[in-house]
């Protein structure tokens, strides 16, 4: 299977994936914990069907030394028992935040409110930045139907 359009290699989007990999590197700096940043970006991937996405950070947290459970468990966290307090209002705020169009509203209050009792103002930003940007790459990742299966942890730096 081959994407439709090599994101990696094609000039416009190769410059665009350097100012997104830049923006990454930002949030991966900041102080929002980095396990909830790899569960973010599982379970948004997971919502949008980027089998690419689901990959990497599923390798990407085992290789950080996230157990087994707990990502086999993301796609079921709301029954899962593994996911502390604080993880499981980053995973509602990622649910919803990847979920605008499905919700009148978007974001609510209430999922904000659960987040910010846990998180400061950068881990806030960090996390809804997170959440824009992994959401900005498995969308160009499905649209080119980006194959999955490959990846190994640090091949892209």
């Amino acid at each position: 299977m081959d994407a439709r359009l090599n994101l990696h290699t094609n000039p416009l989007t190769g410059k665009l994936f350097k100012h997104f990999n830049a923006a990454g590197k930002v949030i991966a700096d900041s102080t929002l914990p980095t396990a909830t940043q790899e569960l973010v970006k599982i379970r948004a991937s997971q919502i949008n069907g980027c089998a690419f996405c689901t990959d990497m950070h599923t390798k990407d947290a085992t290789a950080a030394g996230e157990t087994a459970t707990r990502l086999h468990l993301v796609a079921t966290w709301r029954e899962a028992t593994v996911f502390t307090e604080a993880e499981r209002a980053a995973l509602e705020l990622a649910e919803q935040g990847t979920r605008i169009a499905d919700a009148a509203g978007g974001v609510t209050d209430e999922a904000w409110a659960n987040a910010a009792k846990h998180y400061d103002e950068e881990q806030l930003a960090a996390l809804v930045a997170l959440i824009a940007l992994i959401n900005a790459y498995n969308r160009a990742n499905v649209i080119v139907q980006q194959p999955a299966g490959d990846y190994v942890p640090g091949m892209f730096g």
